[in-house]
């Protein structure tokens, strides 16, 4: 199985940026496709943004669009999640995902699709 430490967050003021990072290790990086999901208390995971295997393919939930993007390195064995215009709604604790997958992209969305899953790391946007 492969193991995903999350790294980068904080507290940022509305407009601003940060970037967290998710490191992977114990299996081979590259055959999993990764996803960032965020989570606030009482609410359920929702999906951020996904990227395939070799990083050719992204997609994003709607309303980050613009505003974040999904990049991985596989060399490095991290995905990262640069996030830019930050919002106080962005506030939520981030997690990144993996799922073993064939070279067929895929955009999944539902956290029931991603076996994997880090500890997650706080984001926090103020007003």
């Amino acid at each position: 199985q492969v193991h995903l430490v999350e790294s980068g967050g904080g507290l940022v003021q509305t407009g601003g940026s940060l970037r967290v990072s998710c490191s992977a290790s114990g299996r081979t990086f590259s055959n999993y496709a990764m996803g960032w999901f965020r989570q606030t208390p009482g609410k359920e995971r929702e999906f951020v943004a996904g990227i395939s295997r070799a990083g050719g393919s992204t997609y994003y939930q709607n309303s980050v669009k613009g505003r974040f993007t999904v990049s991985r390195d596989n060399a490095k064995d991290t995905v990262y999640l640069q996030m830019n215009d930050l919002k106080p709604e962005d506030t939520a604790t981030y997690y990144c995902a993996a799922r073993e997958t064939n070279p067929t992209f895929f955009a999944a969305r539902d956290h029931r699709d991603f076996a994997y899953w880090g500890q997650g790391t706080q984001v926090t946007v103020s007003s």
